[in-house]
């Protein structure tokens, strides 16, 4: 409601003086401001804040008057009355000077328009210059104890008793005294008044405040006792009646609220107890109590001392607290706690040392509560000199307050505005949106009428794309209007939140966000000659005003229209019998409240007939609410609504839910509501011609509810939201916020008859509410929020005070009324309601906080509860389809002890989890397993661990699964008790599909080892044995690592059985599995291959590979032998983009390979690798990695791994030209070019062919030379077949491999015959290697030829010659003796089966090649 902002600012007396003000004390208007201390008596201006006049008493009159103790203002700031000591009542009458004196006067530029215009227009911007003279003091024969100004008359308690009554102008005329003694007091009026019920004798009232609106005075008594003195007759004479509070002796000093008719109390113990008189009684009656609580300040709260003084703020929406021990505290009305300075940054430095609290002497609010005047009575260290003559400081701190205190019709937008003294804050619309709504309606702003765009459900949700930030939209008042018409009074925002109108002393001024720009009324006269005085609102384009014409004298209602000059030629005028208090709008309807306690209706229609946008206004109905409302000026807010109690009404008529159905009237607190009589005979609608229709008249008011500071309603309606639409919202201080909820029959049945139609439901929120979002089921507000600065002085304010920011808020509500309604049993409308707002993105939330807060509630409880909510709450939930999730977020955000009561109501975690297995929600499952471990044995958390690890290995979830091998090996090696619960950094996996990002890299070489110059081959064997090397932890022979890695390889080898070799690369590289070892354990089992083309139809689909199609050139074409092909495609391939890699899915890091020995596998390793080179298919090149082609003939490359791309030719990106040292260019013709394209179209998309590419690479490693057959066949690479045929004349090659890939190959040719004959051509390019396949004898081993190491060792490395381009389409082999010549000295295969199993004696051995 009012929110700190910035610094405070201290205002130096300009007059030295050795006293310190101790009393400051604002006029009726606060303009002006009198300050005093013990001898003299200051006037000071408010805007600009400056003294005028200062009044010295002399010494001879000080000593016969004593030092100034109080000051009193006359209503019409002609008077002013003072205290002193010694019984002495001082008059001072204030005299302005003559026309033309101020003491401070604006200068204006030359040429500024804003010059002498209107008479009286220039006292009120400048300080008028005065003059202070006393008039003949008055003895009162007794110490002074208070006084209060009535209109005219002036009301001095005395210490002896004694209440004096005085008249202002003429002192000694009249002058009454009564004695406490004679008035009877009673704790009630009705109570026989016989005589004074107790004794006062020597008691004298310490503090008294006059109540206008209860016609009486609240008073404290010196013995702590409060009351309330009333005059029996309508005049204050000498017949007085009181009543006391019962029960309180500590009182300490008082203030009245006029609006809402309540007395605030400062105690002695430091709270403030709030009391109200009871209309039928006459008793004083507690409201509520203003206290600090210990849980928001622990160290305090018990510790301020008495309370020092109350000041309500002028619209007497929040009351400022102080006490003995210093510190300010602001309360709303009803009790809600804004903030307090002797708590967090305001008493604790950024070092955590304790600050001393500001102790405060007076504090007064300035005008419309803006700014609260401080006199300190502690002096900052810095201010004390030598000089005894002090310049006096006065504190000012400023406010920002929201604008439903003064102007509350902008309750039903969904808006939040606050408005300062001279900027004003809003929380905008969507930026976006307000940009479509302009374009929309661009034409209103030529004049056309356009109608806007209907308020619906699309505003609501852009609103909600804005609640996370914290930002304000901060508009600046316009200058030239803020300095003639300060202060602002009125602030108002249109439904879209892109208009903003403001009204200050006079006039009025608005702005759009859209364009930026202010507009002022261009004729300065026309705006000095109207004031607002009811408040303002908006209609569609145009602004609706309640205004004082000072011309006339006249009270009007007003329209001007946005898009037009700000001007009464363009204004809509009605002129109205009473002055406005109050306007609202309500669809097309204004109401307005009147000073005569009248409430009258107007329709508002636009005019089609005119070229400007114009509207006319009639009235519809008048309602009289003088038998109910004893002063009009405790009305705080008057609001028009669909609202009603019977919502079945609205079911039969729907076209009634959209009218004006009924009337709210925030009473002093108390809101009325006034409904129409339907009672009578109903008239249809249809019947009645448009013109005649009459208004039903309404019924005598009920109350609904007491307390309210605000009331938040919508005229939109929605369908699916009904119950947040129609319901009517209550902001009631600290009882938290009401919903009066409106209940439905599900399916239209018919109600219940016992089921009461709408029902109020309390709920507590935890920030001061401003604003409701009906769709969004969401309450936005602010609050205050400090920063801190660390000054070098310790007594500059800055230090003493952190700088205060205002922070927009915003909190969910659903689940109090969920609760609500299920602690009633009516679960059915909270089952609907809840349905009703699923869609909402934090709807989860909403139900894990329900859950949460009555676990909470019930599970800590000290006494049994009887009917526990908590099992009506899961049921409920259950409904949901988060219902899992739910739980468990919830559990895990509980303390452990709490577990067991919420699966007690819930069900067993065991079965929740298996419900998540069923429903395929691993994620959810997971959260449950660590609930399992914490309340389940060892066994049973790893039992569902592994349930759930296979399930998570089978889906692919592969962050879940790395979590499920931190957590199994948790249970293991006994962590068990903290669980892994958040993912740590992963080492490089090996075998990554993503090794391709760094191309050119070796799986056999580290991470750390690539430099970043030319890559060069390492020779290395990069076949470990045995799990992963890296990817666990170091102690490889642990059980739990057994169990993983067993779990690990069964699923590699269920996925080979399948054939999924893509899901299997995508394993090998997420997990870090050690595919190549396991491949080469399981060459001669699983990774086998029976069944040739049911891989290659499994591989096709899997790679999304197109079956190849013959083209129609191919018989004659150029390209037939191949030679150019592959390089060809390459360049093609090449010429696509380089980072389609980059943007791979799997997301792992370069392999990580271990070393060992060299073995025959090498020689396949480098052959892959330079088939690779030959024909480098699906090799983009990144940036940075430096290629050396390797084309000369006798050039050297090592034996390197199987995954070395490495370019050969060197070529220039988008270039078709092959440089080589014979041929010079290669000329594309017609037929080539078709023939290229039609390679492209059977070729896959480039990052399967990049994954094949690896895995034929992995599989050559492995020595799986079916597999390396299959791919081959796929990729329509010769090169590969040629390779493997060459290979399966090495004699350590199993018969069983050779035979198999002979079947194989006779089976897809067979099925490239029958059913693809898109492969027939490329099964008859290799057609020699297939005839060569069915020559290759089967019974070829020689073990003798498995050396131990040290028995024959290379002296040099094995060359590997390169080919030279033209030679490209020649067979290539790893030997460089003749394919059909003697093979060299082969490992045995069975020997190698049997090493498998000692994987560090592996190295032991080496192998020659001849």
């Amino acid at each position: 409601m009012y929110f700190l902002s910035g610094w405070p600012r201290r205002l130096l007396c300009p007059l030295r003086s050795s006293e310190r003000p101790f009393l400051i004390e604002p006029s009726a208007q606060r303009f002006y401001l009198a300050v005093l201390s013990e001898t003299q008596i200051s006037i000071w201006f408010s805007r600009p804040s400056v003294l005028i006049v200062s009044y010295i008493e002399s010494g001879k009159a000080t000593a016969q008057f004593g030092f100034y103790q109080q000051v009193e203002w006359k209503p019409d700031d002609s008077m002013i009355a003072v205290t002193a000591a010694n019984g002495y009542l001082l008059l001072f009458d204030i005299i302005a000077g003559s026309d033309e004196k101020y003491l401070y006067e604006p200068v204006y530029p030359k040429g500024s328009a804003r010059v002498k215009v209107t008479p009286g227009y220039k006292e009120e911007q400048c300080a008028p210059a005065l003059t202070l003279e006393m008039k003949k003091p008055i003895d009162l024969e007794a110490p002074i104890s208070c006084l209060q100004t009535l209109q005219e008359d002036l009301l001095v308690a005395t210490a002896d008793g004694y209440l004096h009554m005085l008249h202002w102008d003429s002192v000694r005329n009249g002058q009454r005294a009564v004695n406490l003694c004679t008035i009877p007091f009673s704790l009630d009026l009705q109570s026989s008044r016989g005589g004074p019920c107790l004794d006062l004798g020597g008691v004298h009232i310490r503090d008294m405040e006059y109540c206008t609106t209860l016609d009486g005075f609240a008073v404290v008594f010196d013995d702590g006792r409060l009351g309330f003195i009333t005059p029996t007759a309508n005049r204050l004479a000498t017949d007085l009646q009181g009543v006391w509070a019962a029960d309180v002796s500590d009182g300490t000093c008082v203030a009245v609220n006029n609006k809402y008719r309540l007395m605030a109390f400062g105690c002695a113990s430091g709270s403030v107890l709030v009391y109200m008189i009871d209309s039928s009684t006459g008793s004083m009656q507690l409201s509520h109590k203003l206290e600090l609580t210990p849980k928001h300040y622990p160290d305090i709260w018990n510790k301020t001392g008495p309370v020092k003084m109350l000041r309500w703020s002028p619209d007497c929406s929040v009351v400022m607290v102080t006490w003995d021990c210093g510190g300010l505290s602001l309360w709303s009305v009803f009790g809600a706690h804004l903030f307090c300075t002797l708590g967090e940054d305001f008493a604790y430095r950024s070092d955590g040392t304790k600050k001393e609290p500001l102790k405060i002497s007076s504090m007064s609010w300035g005008v419309e509560g803006y700014h609260l005047w401080v006199i300190s009575s502690t002096v900052p260290d810095g201010a004390e000199g030598d000089d005894k003559l002090q310049q006096a400081g006065i504190l000012q701190f400023q406010f920002i307050k929201s604008a439903l205190t003064v102007n509350p019709c902008t309750s039903n937008q969904e808006q939040v505005l606050l408005q300062g003294e001279d900027r004003l804050y809003l929380t905008c619309g969507d930026p976006t949106q307000a940009h479509s709504v302009s374009e929309k309606s661009s034409s209103r702003d030529s004049g056309s009428p356009v109608p806007r765009p209907s308020a619906s459900a699309p505003l609501s949700q852009g609103l909600s794309t804005l609640l996370g930030h914290k930002h304000w939209q901060v508009v600046q008042i316009h200058s030239t209007y803020l300095e003639t018409n300060w202060p602002i009074r009125f602030a108002a925002i249109d439904w879209s939140g892109q208009c903003v109108a403001v009204a200050g002393r006079r006039g009025i001024a608005h702005y759009s966000l859209y364009t930026r720009k202010w507009k002022l009324f261009g004729n300065v006269t026309q705006e000095q000659n109207m004031s607002v005085t009811g408040g303002l609102a908006w209609w569609n384009d145009f602004v609706v005003v309640a205004c004082y014409n000072f011309i006339d004298r006249q009270e009007e209602l007003r329209l001007y229209v946005r898009s037009s000059n700000l001007d009464n030629a363009f204004a809509s005028v009605t002129k109205l019998h009473a002055s406005t208090l109050l306007l609202n709008v309500f669809r097309d309807v204004v109401i307005v409240f009147r000073a005569d306690c009248s409430i009258c209706l107007y329709s508002i229609q636009r005019r089609h007939d005119s070229s400007s946008p114009s509207v006319s206004v009639e009235l519809l109905q008048e309602v009289s609410m003088s038998r109910y409302i004893p002063h009009p000026g405790l009305v705080v807010s008057v609001t028009l609504t669909s609202v009603r109690t019977e919502t079945g009404i609205t079911l039969k008529a729907p076209q009634q839910a959209c009218s004006a159905e009924s009337i709210l009237l925030n009473l002093a607190g108390q809101l009325i509501m006034l409904q129409r009589d339907r009672s009578g005979p109903q008239v249809r609608e249809k019947d009645t011609p448009a013109n005649q229709t009459k208004l039903l008249p309404f019924c005598p008011p009920v109350v609904l509810a007491q307390c309210v500071e605000n009331v938040w309603t919508t005229c939109r309606s929605n369908r699916k939201k009904r119950h947040l639409m129609e319901a009517l919202w209550l902001s009631c201080g600290e009882a938290g916020m009401k919903v009066w909820l409106p209940l439905f029959p599900r399916d239209h049945r018919k109600p219940h008859s016992f089921l009461s139609r709408r029902i109020m439901l309390p709920f507590h929120i935890n920030i001061y509410p401003l604003t409701v979002l009906f769709e969004d089921a969401l309450i936005l507000g602010a609050s205050n929020e400090t920063v801190l600065f660390d000054g070098t002085g310790s007594s500059s304010l800055e230090a003493l005070f952190p700088f205060c920011t205002v922070e927009r808020t915003s909190q969910i509500y659903l689940h109090h009324i969920l609760r609500q309604l299920l602690v009633r049993n009516l679960g059915e409308q909270a089952l609907m309601l809840a349905q009703s707002c699923a869609a909402l993105p934090y709807f989860p939330h909403v139900l894990e906080l329900m859950v949460h807060v009555v676990l909470e509630e019930e599970a800590t409880s000290r006494e049994p509860i009887p009917d526990p909510l908590l099992p009506t709450v899961a049921k409920f939930v259950t409904e949901f389809p988060l219902f899992l999730q739910t739980i468990v977020h919830c559990a895990r955000k509980t303390e452990y002890a709490l577990w067991n009561y919420l699966f007690a109501a819930v069900g067993n975690p065991k079965d929740l989890f298996e419900e998540c297995l069923m429903a395929q929600d691993l994620d959810t499952a997971a959260s449950y397993l660590i609930i399992l471990q914490n309340m389940e044995v060892p066994a049973v958390s790893r039992q569902h661990a592994t349930l759930l690890f296979n399930t998570a290995l089978e889906q692919g979830k592969w962050d879940l699964c790395r979590h499920m091998i931190r957590f199994l090996k948790a249970i293991g090696s006994g962590e068990s008790e903290t669980p892994p619960s958040t993912p740590t950094t992963q080492e490089p996996s090996t075998g990554g599909f993503e090794f391709f990002r760094n191309r050119s890299i070796s799986l056999s070489q580290s991470a750390d080892s690539i430099s970043g110059g030319k890559f060069h081959l390492q020779k290395t064997l990069s076949m470990p044995f045995g799990p992963s090397s890296k990817g666990w932890c170091k102690d490889t022979d642990s059980a739990e690592n057994l169990y993983i890695d067993m779990m690990l390889w069964r699923h590699a080898r269920h996925l080979l059985e399948q054939v999924r070799l893509r899901d299997l690369g995508c394993f090998s590289a997420q997990l870090g599995f050690e595919l190549i070892g396991w491949l080469c354990r399981e060459r001669m089992r699983v990774a086998r291959l029976d069944d040739f083309v049911t891989a290659l139809k499994c591989l096709h689909k899997d790679f999304l590979w197109p079956f190849p199609v013959i083209p129609a050139c191919s018989i004659n074409s150029p390209l037939k032998n191949g030679r150019c092909r592959p390089v060809l495609s390459s360049r093609l391939l090449k010429s696509q983009s380089e980072d389609s890699l980059l943007n791979s899915d799997m997301d792992t890091t370069p392999p990580q390979v271990t070393t060992a020995n060299h073995r025959w596998l090498d020689g396949l390793g480098a052959v892959s690798k330079e088939l690779d080179s030959a024909s480098s298919l699906g090799a983009p090149r990144t940036q940075d990695a430096f290629l050396s082609p390797l084309i000369n003939k006798g050039e050297e490359c090592s034996i390197g791994s199987a995954t070395d791309l490495t370019e050969t030719s060197s070529m220039l990106d988008g270039d078709w030209t092959m440089v080589d040292e014979n041929v010079s260019t290669l000329s594309l013709s017609q037929s080539e070019l078709e023939h290229i394209s039609m390679e492209l179209a059977n070729k896959g998309p480039h990052k399967s062919q990049v994954q094949l590419r690896y895995l034929l690479h992995v599989f050559m490693e492995a020595g799986c030379l079916e597999w390396c057959v299959v791919i081959g066949l796929i990729l329509r690479d010769a090169g590969v077949i040629k390779q493997v045929v060459g290979f399966l004349d090495s004699p350590e090659v199993p018969a069983e491999t050779v035979q198999s890939i002979r079947a194989g190959l006779i089976a897809v040719d067979l099925w490239a015959s029958s059913d693809c004959p898109g492969y027939k051509p490329f099964l008859s390019l290799i057609g020699p290697q297939l005839l060569k396949l069915m020559e290759v004898p089967v019974e070829q081993v020689q073990p003798e030829a498995f050396q131990p190491a040290g028995a024959s060792k290379l002296s040099d490395p094995p060359l590997l010659l390169l080919p030279r381009a033209e030679d490209r389409g020649a067979v290539t082999s790893a030997h460089p003796l003749p394919l059909d010549g003697p093979p060299g000295p082969p490992l045995d295969d069975q020997e190698h089966e049997e090493q498998e199993d000692e994987p560090l004696d592996e190295g032991t051995y080496d192998c020659t090649l001849s």
